[in-house]
């Protein structure tokens, strides 16, 4: 939403200046000094995006700096146990049928409360982190 009405006012202010400095090398002047404000402005803002980033990644508090990791493990774990699985399925599609029907099994046997929790909690670390970084700027 920012980086189209920073590009309008960018756009204005060329304008702008074509129209109120008639000289070409100081036209070209004044628009490469307008180059250096947005380029250092975009700058900044990288910093400041990156600066949560790796705040967040160097914080002591080690709930903080591993959640991100911890989830991506659980999702590699997932789909690291798809090969043994397609080995299975080529040696025995049968055994690996049943394998499925018992996965589905034990995902059914957890109430669903939990998995409700579990949104619930991952929605509002989420919502906290973002509004930390909101508040940050």
């Amino acid at each position: 939403m920012v980086g189209p009405i920073i590009g309008d006012v960018l756009g204005f202010a060329r304008d702008l200046i074509g129209r109120l400095i008639p000289d070409p090398l100081k036209r070209q002047v004044a628009e490469n000094e307008l180059k250096k404000l947005d380029q250092s402005g975009a700058l900044e803002e990288m910093r400041t995006r990156y600066g949560a980033i790796m705040a967040e990644a160097q914080s002591a508090d080690p709930w903080t700096s591993r959640a991100r990791p911890a989830f991506l493990y659980v999702v590699y774990v997932l789909i690291l146990s798809s090969l043994p699985y397609a080995v299975l399925y080529a040696c025995s599609p049968s055994a690996a049928g049943e394998v499925v029907v018992g996965f589905k099994a034990w995902l059914e046997a957890i109430p669903e409360p939990l998995y409700v929790l579990m949104g619930i909690g991952y929605s509002g670390y989420t919502l906290s982190r973002s509004y930390e970084k909101i508040k940050i700027k």
